[in-house]
């Protein structure tokens, strides 16, 4: 395929833009090769300022579960931005979509609405700190709950893209009070919070890994976590910024049937537009501010057009069969890339949750993020620019999730595996 929109594009955004990228995996350094440059999607499908076509896996890192441009939810954002894109005061919007969150979710007692996923996780354990009384967090390695500084602590997704574990600018005064665990390592966890006992007030757990390819908690992990942090008076957060509405419509939590005492939303439930929100039990929330010492604001926050693509897109959810067939689509397209993938020689393995998956260059299992670390990210390198070459839009990371939306055809899935078996062959 010809990118030369593109490649210019990108040479005039390195100029005034940092790295030419306003989020840095998109640079696609980690791939080998230049961005392309997105001006329209519809569907399962997106199309560069080239004129390319892509069936795309990708799906704005996880919003659009529906597909790209649903005329529903497209209809709701062009009614809500006719009466005002946003007014920093309630409206009814507000209280229609935090409902719908705490009817799929019964241990959301309280909501609040934040416009990104690091607002909700870093609100969430201010809040979780606020309510205990405690200074110390603790999450898993290769876990990413976004870039605020207490998170920024051996975090997987873009820190593990380009191999630096830790941030600049990150106070060591600060980190010190964030521990670190392997994840799905239970006996571990325990370890570390019998050794600073009485002093964690959080832990923090994406119940789904997403940022460090797609690894899924083994079986009694999410649960030890929970008995662990009632016994200790430790707050969980589950982030399901990734994972909400998308492996169920009650996340997975619902999947797993543990519940958080707060869980942070994000992606799905704004329909594709910036948002995010956390929310848990009563008597936690209401230490936020105007009811209790804990302070957390935003102008935009619950901004009207959010709000009403969120509704639009959770009322299409609840639609009986949909999970349904977004699993059939996944479990088809997991059984072809299998099969295309006895073709490379290359070895890899298979991670899928409902709609998120991935595929490792490595020989696998991948249950943490060691192991997720043995990838050969030059051979991922070399079979995402080959699937790209062939109208597939792939994450552009080896350590990154695919998401499978309503959209896709049985037409798409075809041609991905047949793409995907001539990649494999290539490498």
């Amino acid at each position: 395929m010809i990118h030369n929109q593109s490649s210019r594009c990108f040479a005039e955004a390195n100029q005034i833009i940092p790295g030419g990228v306003n989020s840095p995996v998109r640079a696609f350094r980690s791939v080998g090769c230049e961005p392309i440059f997105i001006e329209r999607a519809a569907g399962a499908k997106i199309f560069d300022i080239d004129g390319n076509a892509y069936i795309d896996y990708v799906g704005s890192w996880g919003p659009m579960i529906l597909g790209h441009c649903h005329p529903q939810v497209v209809s709701a954002i062009e009614k809500a931005v006719r009466n005002g894109a946003s007014f920093g005061a309630p409206t009814k919007l507000e209280i229609e979509l935090a409902e719908m969150v705490c009817e799929a979710y019964p241990n959301i007692e309280m909501v609040r609405m934040v416009s990104s996923g690091t607002e909700a996780t870093m609100s969430a354990i201010r809040l979780a700190r606020g309510y205990t009384g405690r200074d110390k967090i603790l999450k898993f390695d290769g876990c990413y709950h976004g870039h605020a500084d207490s998170l920024l602590v051996k975090a997987g997704s873009g820190a593990a893209t380009f191999g630096v574990p830790t941030s600049l600018g990150v106070p060591v005064d600060l980190a010190k009070h964030t521990l670190t665990a392997t994840y799905n390592d239970l006996e571990e966890t325990r370890n570390l919070v019998r050794v600073n006992s009485g002093q964690i007030a959080a832990i923090i757990v994406e119940p789904i890994a997403g940022n460090m390819g797609c690894v899924a908690p083994q079986p009694g992990f999410l649960e030890g976590l929970r008995q662990l942090c009632t016994e200790e008076g430790i707050v969980l957060i589950i982030d399901e910024v990734m994972t909400g509405f998308r492996v169920a419509f009650g996340g997975a939590q619902e999947r797993f049937n543990v519940q958080g005492d707060i869980v942070c939303l994000g992606k799905i439930i704004g329909g594709g537009l910036p948002v995010g929100a956390f929310g848990g039990k009563r008597e936690i929330m209401e230490k936020l501010s105007p009811l209790g010492g804990v302070y957390q604001a935003g102008t935009l926050s619950g901004n009207p057009l959010a709000m009403s693509a969120g509704i639009a897109t959770l009322k299409l959810l609840k639609e009986p069969g949909f999970y349904d067939i977004i699993e059939e689509k996944s479990a088809y397209l997991e059984k072809g890339l299998l099969e295309a993938a006895k073709n490379s020689p290359i070895q890899t393995c298979w991670n899928r949750v409902g709609g998120m998956f991935c595929s490792f260059f490595t020989e696998g299992p991948v249950t943490n993020f060691t192991e997720a670390l043995k990838s050969d990210t030059v051979a991922f390198g070399k079979f995402f620019r080959a699937m790209l070459d062939q109208g597939i839009n792939l994450a552009p990371s080896q350590f990154e999730a695919g998401f499978m939306s309503a959209a896709h055809t049985q037409d798409d899935l075809d041609q991905t595996i047949e793409a995907a078996r001539k990649a494999y062959k290539s490498l």
